[in-house]
């Protein structure tokens, strides 16, 4: 997975060095312009429709949130009552910012883990999420994840993607036009068609299902389910 692992160490570096402090104030409650306001509403939405995908109650279950940010993910999924639930990202700063945030009555249900999201040493687990965490890698890539996912996970692997509509391809076309050194990184749009193209060409069997697109104001965002074939 050498593409999977040049864009993995991109968004590390992007995350730890250049946007630690603005996606710290994005996904806290201090006020944010107008712009950063629809992003932050948006991704709340996002993340309850995904959440609306679990059972209520996740008592006895083993959760991976993937590519958990600053962990707002985490602590709801261990508020419905997970015994553990696995909180991933490849950025330190923000692990060490989901930690500080940490209500203290949730500690020994949240392990935080800063690292690979999909590393096999994490273990199984019974659903994985993963908000926004996907977003920067291509079709063969996602398939690839899915693949080494679906063998640790035993049900729904629920994930966002950014859809494949005429204003984000235009903005992809133009991110392309800075130079490299100047650049966050690439969000790569997506169809679900293409991205079941891509897992049934990888040889990774199992139903894949879009849920809903959520659209506000700047954040574009489409979630997806899916479970692999035992």
């Amino acid at each position: 997975m050498t593409g999977y692992a040049t864009t993995r160490d991109r968004v590390e570096h992007y995350f730890d060095r250049s946007a630690t402090k603005v996606w710290e104030q994005l996904t806290s409650d201090a006020p944010v312009s107008g712009i950063r306001a629809t992003v932050r509403a948006g991704r709340d939405r996002m993340r309850d429709l995904m959440l609306a995908q679990l059972p209520d109650d996740l008592r006895g279950m083993r959760i991976l949130d993937a590519g958990c940010g600053t962990g707002a993910m985490a602590v709801e999924l261990a508020k419905r009552g997970a015994d553990e639930v696995v909180a991933v990202d490849i950025s330190p700063a923000l692990i060490d910012i989901a930690k500080k945030r940490m209500p203290q009555d949730l500690s020994n249900r949240i392990t935080w883990v800063a690292g690979d999201m999909f590393e096999a040493t994490h273990g199984a687990f019974d659903h994985a999420m993963a908000m926004d965490s996907l977003i920067y890698y291509t079709a063969a890539d996602i398939s690839q994840i899915m693949s080494k996912a679906s063998k640790r996970v035993t049900g729904k692997c629920v994930f966002t993607l950014p859809p494949r509509t005429p204003a984000l391809m235009l903005m992809w076309r133009a991110g392309k036009l800075f130079p490299r050194a100047d650049r966050s990184p690439q969000m790569v749009p997506h169809t679900t068609a293409g991205v079941a193209h891509a897992l049934r060409i990888a040889g990774v069997h199992g139903r894949l299902k879009e849920i809903e697109r959520v659209k506000s104001g700047f954040y574009i965002s489409t979630a997806l389910s899916f479970e692999g074939r035992r």
